[in-house]
């Protein structure tokens, strides 16, 4: 066993786990005062659900072995509980529960950005039902679709999901999707699209009608999010290797790039840059990197953070003209961001990409890919969601709504200036 890349394994771990706590502040700061502990609890509910759900089953059915190619939504029974993964085989490069420990993180984190398009209307309870029904039977199999593989002697292939085994043995080439621009960013994003139009819009939804009550809360949990990324992109690898540095510095090149984009944007549509457009572009800029990372030269990862910030600095207006409420832009930056990060590689990824091979193949590939998971998740979160909204409610009242959902829901706020004294007490 090699203990150096156990540990880089494990800390990109806990690296990734860290992703989830800065996705609540960067979620808190930008809803209502009144809104931010419901928002950021949201995330933490995901967290503990999802931990325990991954223990259970989760990690038997996105990793099923060699099972997954012919049965894409199989599941490894003696994986169930973790049993069969307990010990290290003679051999082994890490212990297998260090890769469970790892991908546990990323199940979790792609839940909790789902839950940004129903902010300041979601019951808690709901959320918590729609999380572990969602993740049974599109998270955990969509994992398996891109994540579960195994190499050969050789390097090669020797089974793995439809989208990398499966497209190689079909037109030659598999689908390259590093870290997750499938897997988390299209299926957490078109998930949080179907979310958007059941619950439907919140009471008052135009154009500056919400403004982010903390942007300060917004820039700490972009950080946050930036470093635990490079956990996510590099941690991909599963190894300290050139690969894993490669995917390390465009977890830097493209997100700057992709924040100096939105900000133009920004300045030139509304004439300021400002500090939530700062950290959205970042989070625009990781998230089209993400399936690309470890496939493209840096001067190509600048490109692709300068696409995507611009595009994405657009593509969050959309649900103003389009109609669909996405609180706070899991649409806009997480769909659109991984679609575009995803279908890049179709054109830049080395050695396969058009510019490189003159061929269209990787591109159909990778479209081919997109368009599956994206319509898969957005049809069950639909009818799930629907479901829960039709029997026990996923959405508070209007009068909650409009006056803040934490109290209500979790009996707690945010921002206690005063506290009341009794009488003779110091």
């Amino acid at each position: 066993m090699d203990q150096g890349n156990t540990a880089f394994l494990l800390i990109a771990a806990a690296l990734v786990l860290l992703m989830t706590p800065g996705l609540a502040f960067f979620y808190g700061g930008l809803v209502k005062a009144k809104s931010v502990i419901s928002m950021m609890m949201l995330s933490f509910g995901a967290l503990g659900l999802i931990g325990v759900l991954w223990v259970l089953y989760g990690y038997a059915i996105a990793f099923p072995g060699a099972e997954g190619l012919l049965f894409p939504w199989s599941i490894d029974g003696g994986a169930l509980g973790l049993g069969n993964v307990l010990e290290t085989p003679e051999g082994a490069a890490y212990p297998p529960l260090a890769f469970v420990a790892f991908q546990a993180t990323f199940a979790i984190i792609t839940v909790a950005l789902v839950s940004g398009a129903i902010a300041d209307r979601a019951k808690f309870g709901s959320w918590m039902i729609f999380a572990g029904i969602w993740a049974t039977v599109v998270y955990f199999p969509v994992a398996s679709w891109v994540f579960n593989f195994g190499l050969a002697e050789d390097g090669s292939f020797a089974y793995g999901g439809w989208t990398t085994y499966g497209m190689q043995e079909f037109f030659g080439t598999g689908v390259i999707d590093f870290a997750g621009g499938t897997a988390v960013h299209i299926n957490a994003g078109a998930a949080a699209l179907a979310l958007a139009l059941v619950l439907g819009r919140r009471s008052v939804f135009q154009k500056g009608a919400h403004v982010p009550h903390n942007p300060p809360f917004v820039l700490l949990g972009a950080g946050l999010l930036w470093f635990g990324w490079f956990g996510f992109n590099a941690g991909s690898e599963l190894a300290a290797d050139n690969t894993a540095a490669l995917a390390f510095v465009n977890t830097i090149a493209a997100p700057a790039a992709a924040l100096l984009a939105w900000l133009v944007v920004e300045k030139v549509r509304n004439g300021k840059a400002t500090s939530v457009g700062a950290a959205s572009g970042a989070v625009a800029g990781l998230v089209a990197i993400t399936p690309a990372c470890a496939s493209l030269t840096p001067p190509l990862a600048i490109l692709l953070g300068v696409i995507a910030g611009a595009v994405c600095a657009v593509a969050v207006d959309l649900k103003f003209k389009l109609g669909f409420d996405d609180s706070l832009d899991v649409v806009g930056i997480h769909l659109v961001g991984g679609l575009i990060g995803t279908l890049y590689l179709g054109f830049f990824a080395n050695n396969t990409g058009l510019i490189y091979s003159g061929s269209f193949t990787q591109l159909l590939v990778q479209a081919i890919a997109a368009i599956t998971v994206l319509v898969y998740s957005f049809v069950l979160a639909w009818i799930i969601g629907f479901a829960i909204e039709k029997t026990v409610g996923f959405r508070v009242k209007n009068e909650d709504e409009i006056a803040g959902i934490d109290t209500v829901v979790h009996g707690e706020e945010g921002y206690v200036f005063e506290q009341p004294t009794a009488v003779g007490s110091r």
